[in-house]
């Protein structure tokens, strides 16, 4: 029965999260005017990326032609922005071509403007690039931006005067070195008035799209946009976690420039099917039109909402915040943070008092469980970077980009390898196998690390952990312990780790502190009305829980491995820990170990064929060589 309970939860959880996941339908070309419809985007898609148009060629001339075309069909009064290229573009262009670029190569941006009832209100800009690299056509990359862009001000055009201006900006040389928006934002003079933007990119040629960064001070900014992705197309997928995420790597759009002057405003991406990136796969047959209808929904309602309030979001505080399964945003100030710290431990305290009250339970239990916690989280790191350098080098160690473009193509072997490698892990530790044979445990852990840091090369992260995993394994352990004790020490551990990420990057502590303190409710919920874990009446609501969280940490857990999991697989460690937090109390009785060992061995072989086999499915890069 708990074996059941244990995996239907799971299967469920996984069907939830698959679900979420999911683009919304198309709306087609006699759709309602007033509303965004990707059938409508795709006729300029299919006419902008019919062969690649980097700065320079012949099809790029060819596109900016059209663009301006469309543009004075909308009414807008496009005007061009010329300026010179940058040195740092000149030198990735005489990289990609082995000579120098030709001397009269300028960067050309496309600006048009549909005017407001009040001149005197600062701008919204609507902006996406419409340059590609060499080789790709960028259906995607950044067709889609462009095309979207162009559906969103006709449908607003079609809803009614607007209060303030709305500025279309096509940038130019976006790929070389964000140039265009570089030059809009320097020198043009609309520049000093800008009240906020709206950017639309991609990375790759479909997934859900993501509102992935945002202006500093952002309070007002997302709680308008969440009221406004109320009436989007499948809802909107955002997190404030993404937004710190993203501030931690190296990479720039054109929302950078505008973001680095202070002016507030949403960046939309989606980023997946990643093979697709900058690559001669990226053809409008290939794109997820859904995706054309995801993103195109929500900068729709973003842009209406902005052009049609009273007055612009301010600079405010920053918030914490999530969607929901795409239904909806929650959100809360940063120092409610410590709110729900402080209630979660409380409610864990509430269930660790029940439950001493009414069965032996001593604290040496609740502290061996955040001890399997712990061993979770420094194994997950090292073994699923072994079977992810199964697919090949770190990008990180990539001397090509050629190598990156191929790790790009395998990424979803990857993913798929790293579930199973932390699902194999998860069922050890159910199973009871961690703590049935501690020394063949450790022996494995430390072969696994030297062989990581052998092949994959020295990284101190994996060293660390994969010396954490080894001692933890010898844990001295008299007894296993309760499954009170194993739940609570969880819960207990992440609470903490979430206290200490609060400190240091509030804006992502959600990730910790939102599960820990549904997990503490539900504890003391159970506690209180039938603490029996043996009874299966005291799983319901365990189960119920496992299925949506671990369900909601799923597709979470999709975009970050999307956005890092190439040099970070090890990240899907933590969600393994968040979502056992939830599944422990479902543990299978001991007798059943062999079955859940079993399971757990055919996971890890699994990852291990995922991986190679991602090698031999991708073996050659799909890029041009003249891609930088």
């Amino acid at each position: 029965m708990r074996l059941l309970l244990l995996l239907g939860s799971m299967v469920l959880a996984l069907g939830l999260s698959i679900w979420t996941n999911q683009v919304p339908a198309v709306r087609d070309l006699e759709a309602a005017s007033d509303t965004f419809s990707a059938a409508r985007a795709m006729q300029d898609v299919r006419e902008i990326a019919q062969a690649p148009h980097p700065v320079g060629s012949a099809e790029h001339t060819r596109v900016r032609a059209y663009l301006l075309r469309r543009m004075t069909e909308l009414g807008l009064a496009p005007s061009e922005q010329t300026g010179p290229l940058s040195p740092q573009a000149l030198r990735r262009l005489e990289r990609a071509n082995g000579a120098p670029p030709a001397l009269d190569l300028e960067v050309i941006n496309l600006i048009g403007r549909l005017p407001g009832t009040d001149g005197t209100q600062p701008p919204v800009v609507i902006m996406a690039h419409y340059d590609t690299v060499a080789g790709s056509p960028g259906a995607a990359d950044d067709s889609t931006g462009v095309a979207a862009a162009l559906e969103v001000v006709r449908a607003i055009k079609a809803r009614g005067p607007i209060r303030r201006d709305l500025i279309l900006l096509l940038t130019d040389a976006e790929e070389l070195n964000l140039d265009g928006a570089r030059l809009f934002f320097s020198e043009h003079p609309l520049r000093d008035r800008i009240g906020a933007v709206v950017n639309l990119e991609a990375r790759g040629g479909g997934g859900r799209a993501a509102m992935f960064e945002t202006g500093t001070d952002n309070g007002q900014t997302i709680q308008l946009f969440g009221q406004a992705m109320r009436r989007a197309d499948g809802g909107t997928t955002s997190t404030s976690l993404a937004v710190f995420m993203y501030e931690q790597m190296p990479n720039g759009t054109d929302f950078t420039l505008p973001k680095d002057r202070g002016i507030g405003g949403l960046n939309l991406a989606f980023i997946g099917r990643p093979g697709q990136y900058h690559a001669a796969a990226s053809t409008p047959d290939n794109l997820d039109h859904g995706s054309v209808q995801h993103i195109g929904s929500q900068a729709l309602e973003a842009t209406d909402a902005l052009v049609r309030v009273t007055t612009l979001p301010r600079k405010s505080p920053n918030l914490v915040y999530a969607d929901i399964f795409g239904l909806f945003l929650i959100s809360h100030s940063m120092a409610m943070g410590w709110v729900v710290i402080a209630l979660t431990l409380t409610l864990a305290g509430l269930a660790l008092w029940r439950i001493r009250q009414t069965m032996d339970l001593g604290y040496r239990s609740v502290l061996l469980g955040s001890v399997d916690g712990l061993w979770l989280m420094a194994t997950g790191l090292v073994l699923v970077q072994a079977t992810r350098l199964l697919a090949g080098p770190l990008s990180s160690r990539a001397d090509s980009s050629d190598a990156y473009y191929v790790l790009l193509n395998r990424m979803p072997w990857m993913e798929a390898g790293a579930a199973l490698t932390i699902l194999a892990l998860m069922l050890v530790l159910l199973g009871g196998g961690r703590h049935k044979h501690p020394r063949a445990t450790a022996v494995v852990s430390l072969v696994v690390t030297a062989g990581v840091l052998i092949l994959g090369g020295f990284d101190p992260v994996i060293l660390g952990a994969g010396l954490v995993a080894t001692g933890l394994s010898l844990w001295p352990l008299r007894r296993v312990p309760s499954l009170w004790g194993c739940w609570l020490g969880l819960i207990l551990l992440v609470a903490v780790a979430g206290l200490a990420l609060q400190v240091v990057a509030p804006e992502a502590a959600l990730l910790l502190t939102w599960p820990a303190l549904v997990a503490s409710a539900l504890a003391a919920v159970t506690a209180l009305i039938r603490p029996d874990l043996n009874d299966p009446r005291a799983l319901i609501l365990p189960a119920i829980g496992a299925v949506l969280v671990s369900g909601w940490l799923m597709g979470l857990a999709h975009l970050v491995f999307l956005g890092v999991g190439m040099d970070m697989p090890g990240v899907l460690a933590l969600f393994g820990l968040l979502i056992i937090l939830f599944l422990r109390p479902l543990s299978p009785s001991p007798g059943l170990m062999r079955k859940v060992m079993a399971g757990a061995a055919l996971c890890l072989a699994l990852s291990c064929v995922l991986n190679l086999t991602a090698r031999v499915a991708e073996p050659a890069p799909a890029v041009a060589d003249l891609i930088p």
